[in-house]
């Protein structure tokens, strides 16, 4: 497995692409809407086929009926909300995961058109089920599509992903069941910190 992408949510996506131009040097790129779930994204490249993910809500559609995901009808500001790492049986890895004892949901297909009129298609495991506030990333499945990666984003490195947790050793049991690794320290509230060295210079994300 390894990293497909961090979810950087934010209460106002273009203010917050913005802002990221402004640290980073490079210009996030329109990602497309997610019909249904009232939010739209944008893109840049963290170098092979791994982005970072800026989402938040779609003015032009209209009010989900739940929640929006990622918890973003309650931030006030931008938040490294969860990652993914992308797999390539996600039936199969999931079964695994369950029968080590995390359970990482079902998994669900998505899809959504890019600004070009593509339409991608994924599978992905429940982010909301991410276990561990987000620490312990959901699965998704790309299949046949294109990956966005492979869009020619405007790219920036990650230089480190590291994730804080009250009981580290617990959040490591279950990153074990879907073997993945994370750089993971005791800390009072549980937190991803990403740290991203673009034209500028670093900047972290958390």
């Amino acid at each position: 497995m390894s990293l497909d992408h961090l979810v950087y949510a934010t209460p106002d996506l273009e203010a917050t692409s913005a802002e990221l131009e402004g640290l980073l040097g490079v210009r996030a790129a329109p990602g497309g809407r997610h019909p249904g779930f009232g939010t739209r994204n944008r893109l840049i490249g963290l170098g092979g086929r791994s982005y970072l993910e800026i989402v938040g809500p779609d003015p032009g559609q209209p009010a989900p009926a739940g929640a929006r995901p990622f918890g973003i009808d309650g931030l006030a500001a931008p938040q490294l909300a969860g990652w993914a790492v992308a797999v390539r049986d996600i039936d199969a890895v999931t079964a695994r995961a369950r029968e080590r004892g995390y359970d990482p949901g079902e998994p669900e297909e998505m899809s959504r058109r890019t600004p070009e009129g593509e339409l991608l298609r994924w599978r992905l495991t429940p982010p909301q089920r991410a276990g561990h506030s987000g620490l312990v990333p959901f699965l998704i499945d790309w299949g046949g599509t294109r990956h966005p990666a492979d869009g020619g984003l405007a790219v920036v490195d990650l230089m480190s992903l590291r994730a804080g947790h009250p009981d580290p050793e617990a959040v490591r049991r279950d990153l074990a069941a879907l073997d993945v690794q994370l750089d993971l320290d005791e800390g009072p509230n549980p937190g991803l910190t990403a740290l991203l060295r673009g034209k500028n210079g670093p900047v972290t994300l958390a």
